[in-house]
């Protein structure tokens, strides 16, 4: 088997228990006061941006119960928070509650999620409770760190309206040397130009990785997509056997780093044929691509394009971990969490190769 093709696919019954995190922490409560303002203007997502003059409301709770009475409109929501030591090993998200209507949410000026569609294409989201991840390197770990949330009610009540506020901790499932999670750019669609480095993505919209698309804008879209997302590479991992997680996909997918396929779970040949390429399990398989090192670029820019097809119902990039580690982090977490698992782990793993060939091959 090809080391350039060399493939880690884990069915779902395994990532229950050797990918699963373990339970989150509260490091930051954020329920209490927060600067508020009527109306929008996007320089206040800025961290630099005095909101001395702002007046103070509770959060959570209806802005009509904290002086707001029949407002209906844009309105932002600022507040300051300071972290210690970054938490290598856990990911960082908020739980910012559930907001009526629409919301969009900056950490240090960084869009790190959105629920809902502002106008003029509006649709709300007001049901549903925000959690978001953030990508470590938009934190300050010796400063201070600045949440903007701007929100868009229709009518009735608005606002931040309830959930438990706050910064929350979970250990990663897997030990990624570089967290990928957070904002990649997206399109719907299919062309395998799109893998290129050199791809025009000046179109293309921004989604939250690992999220289904459904809630983020593609209710009911089934079919093609495609992600994009940059990352540089520092120099020092030069020489050491790296794996790209994608977490879960729905459904199948095919995985590019500058421009050279890393990996593929399920037969996309089918689609030529008019077939439904989904059987059925592929969406429980926590993807883990071996990146050989000839397609790499150590210190510099390196773009991962995911084609994605989605057979029916939820879609896309849907649960992490999301990163890049080295094959022996994965191999000490697999191994120590499957070591009561029988058959061995090693001749399950062995017989997942040989099938990810067959379909590789079937594919060519």
């Amino acid at each position: 088997m090809s080391l350039k093709y060399f493939i880690i696919v884990i069915s779902v019954w395994l990532t229950h228990g050797v990918f699963s995190a373990g339970p989150e922490q509260r490091i930051i409560d954020l329920r209490g006061h927060w600067k508020f303002e009527i109306g929008d203007d996007m320089e206040w997502a800025s961290p630099q941006y005095n909101d001395k003059d702002w007046q103070t409301v509770f959060t959570p709770s209806t802005w009509e119960d904290e002086g707001f009475p029949g407002y209906d409109g844009y309105a932002w929501y600022r507040k300051s928070f300071t972290l210690g030591k970054e938490p290598l090993e856990h990911t960082i998200y908020l739980k910012i509650g559930r907001i009526d209507d629409v919301d969009e949410v900056y950490v240090n000026g960084n869009l790190v999620g959105f629920s809902g569609s502002f106008p003029p294409e509006y649709e709300t989201a007001y049901h549903r409770f925000r959690e978001y991840i953030i990508p470590p390197e938009f934190l300050n770990f010796s400063d201070d760190n600045v949440i903007a949330v701007r929100v868009f009610d229709e009518g009735l009540e608005g606002g931040i309206l309830e959930g438990r506020l706050g910064i929350y901790q979970v250990p990663n499932a897997v030990s990624t040397s570089l967290n990928l999670a957070g904002i990649w750019m997206f399109r719907p669609g299919d062309n395998m130009d799109w893998k290129s480095t050199t791809a025009d993505t000046a179109n293309w919209d921004k989604i939250i990785v690992p999220m289904y698309w459904e809630p983020q804008g593609y209710r009911d879209m089934d079919g093609f997509a495609w992600y994009r997302k940059e990352f540089r590479l520092p120099s020092h991992y030069y020489g050491k056997d790296l794996v790209l997680v994608l977490g879960l996909i729905d459904d199948l997918d095919q995985t590019f780093v500058n421009g050279e396929k890393v990996g593929q779970t399920g037969r996309f040949y089918k689609v030529v044929f008019g077939e439904v390429p989904v059987e059925g399990d592929e969406y429980q398989k926590l993807r883990a691509y071996k990146l050989p090192g000839e397609v790499l670029n150590f210190g510099g820019r390196n773009t991962i394009a995911i084609r994605v097809y989605d057979g029916l119902i939820d879609g896309g990039i849907y649960k992490g971990p999301i990163g890049i580690t080295t094959e022996e982090n994965l191999a000490l977490y697999i191994e120590d969490d499957t070591r009561h698992i029988r058959p061995s782990f090693w001749d399950m793993f062995n017989a997942i190769f040989r099938g990810r060939d067959r379909d590789r091959e079937q594919d060519h």
